[in-house]
């Protein structure tokens, strides 16, 4: 695919088609020495695109949003969004574009989006910028939670743009390119419910079922079917990231999807020790968005989700909340037993299997009182269901207390294949991703290369690579994560 875009891509409108009101049209900046980092040739095969294309000067440009096939219409997005509890009835993309809609090998819809591309009318006094740090660990971040099995956007590349970015330092300046099933938020429907406008509420469901959700389109109340589906894939995604030890950090409801989808990977991180009161992000001072915070965090989002749905879901406003109110009740079971069945699992048992709840509970407050290493720690628990309790039984304050665990679990008889189907050897270690990314902002990109490696092959235990399952050493001290804007 050696052609110029314009024979080489096809990119729909369809969103900013559909839905003008919350679209603004707008060009990337210029880059003034472009120069492509890293591209995801797995996905950009998915999506039609050829990785040789991608590498040429014609496609790094595409790459960036300068150089795009005739017909594009590149647009920022509108949206609100509650951060930290505190509304803002005017975000949207302030560095940010929506290049359009591409159809992949599947047939399937998918959005290409660019991170830091300038400054846009939502800029609110921002550069529109971002740093080759925080771009590469979204890459790293998002390519290992779509390797661990977690629904997530996708990173397609990273380009360098040539141009000094002015945070606390000087840094250099890159674009991401990322894909999703789409860009539509709980802070989508927010914008449009308080721009007054119930037509448009109305027509952004009807976008989101059609896109999303369209057995809803079924329901006797297309939009409670929305509603309920939005609280069904959101409870399943918050699971996911409990059981794999992720953290999120900035769970504003501009940064929960409709599709159920991860997206916005600033002050994420993963945890070392297991404890539920972990906060990496630098900003949320109060323990928010701490890990075990998540579902609790997850649900008070989707109420507000529920809030801009309120005139769809009856014509009555007080039925509209006891219906709304009744759909919100479900969310914390089906949390619940996502989790549960994950957690089954990891313990080598079926996902339905009759296991006691207490097990679980028992074992998670044995991780925080002995501190821990919550990845490590199933690994090798899956040996001690071979036989070899030695490892698992080492790292534990009170050993009696633990042995007694040992022996009612191991009298269920766990599977071990299926605990390391389970259980990853590797994520990314946030000591690694910061070693990875700094090598990478002084233009050394060898050590981010061999990190993705591993961590985009997760459950497969390799010699050689011990150093990638190790948490971080005590010298490293407490994490801080940053936004990166």
């Amino acid at each position: 695919m050696s052609a110029a875009p314009a024979e080489a891509v096809t990119l729909d409108n369809r969103f900013a088609r559909e839905l003008p009101e919350l679209a603004v049209a707008w060009q990337a900046e210029s880059a003034p020495d472009p120069k492509l980092l890293v591209v995801n040739e797995a996905l950009a095969r998915e999506l039609g695109l050829d990785p040789d294309w991608l590498r040429s000067p014609d496609g790094v440009r595409f790459l960036i949003g300068t150089s795009l096939p005739p017909g594009a219409t590149p647009v920022a997005q509108a949206y609100a969004g509650h951060q930290f509890g505190g509304l803002v009835p005017r975000l949207g993309d302030g560095r940010a574009l929506l290049l359009g809609e591409l159809v992949d090998e599947q047939g399937r819809l998918r959005d290409l989006h660019l991170k830091g591309s300038g400054a846009t009318p939502f800029a609110r006094g921002g550069d529109g910028l971002a740093a080759v740090g925080p771009m590469l660990r979204e890459y790293l971040v998002s390519e290992a939670m779509h390797a661990l099995g977690v629904p997530t956007t996708r990173s397609l590349s990273v380009v360098a743009t040539g141009r000094p970015v002015y945070r606390e330092t000087e840094l250099p300046g890159a674009v991401l390119a990322r894909v999703a099933s789409s860009h539509l938020r709980v802070g989508s429907f927010q914008y449009a419910a308080l721009v007054g406008d119930e037509a448009l509420v109305r027509r952004l469901a009807d976008h989101a079922i059609a896109r999303h959700h369209p057995a809803a389109a079924d329901a006797a109340n297309p939009y409670l079917g929305l509603f309920e589906a939005v609280i069904s894939v959101q409870a399943r995604l918050v699971a996911r990231w409990m059981l794999v030890g992720f953290v999120h950090g900035v769970m504003n409801t501009d940064n929960t999807t409709i599709s159920g989808e991860t997206i916005d990977y600033g002050p994420c991180a993963f945890l070392d020790v297991y404890d539920p009161a972990t906060v990496f992000s630098s900003i949320d001072d109060r323990g928010r968005y701490a890990y075990g915070n998540q579902p609790a965090i997850a649900g008070w989002n989707l109420a507000r989700f529920a809030e801009a749905l309120l005139p769809l879901l009856a014509d009555d406003t007080d039925r509209a909340i006891a219906v709304a109110t009744q759909a919100l009740q479900g969310f914390p079971g089906q949390y619940e037993a996502a989790w549960t069945a994950g957690m089954r699992t990891k313990l080598g048992f079926r996902a339905n299997a009759d296991i006691p709840k207490e097990l679980i509970d028992d074992l998670l407050a044995q991780l925080i009182q002995s501190h821990i290493d919550y990845t490590s720690f199933f690994r090798t628990l899956s040996r001690a269901a071979r036989g070899d309790t030695e490892p698992a039984r080492g790292v534990f304050l009170d050993l009696a207390e633990f042995d007694r665990w040992l022996s009612r679990w191991r009298d269920l008889d766990p599977d071990p294949e299926l605990m390391d189907r389970s259980n990853p050897v590797y994520i990314p270690r946030n000591h690694l991703v910061e070693q990875a990314l700094s090598a990478a902002v002084d233009g050394d990109m060898e050590p981010f290369r061999r990190l993705l490696t591993v961590v985009t092959d997760p459950f497969t235990e390799r010699p050689g690579l011990e150093r990638y399952t190790e948490p971080a050493p005590e010298s490293f001290g407490p994490y801080q994560t940053f936004c990166g804007t």
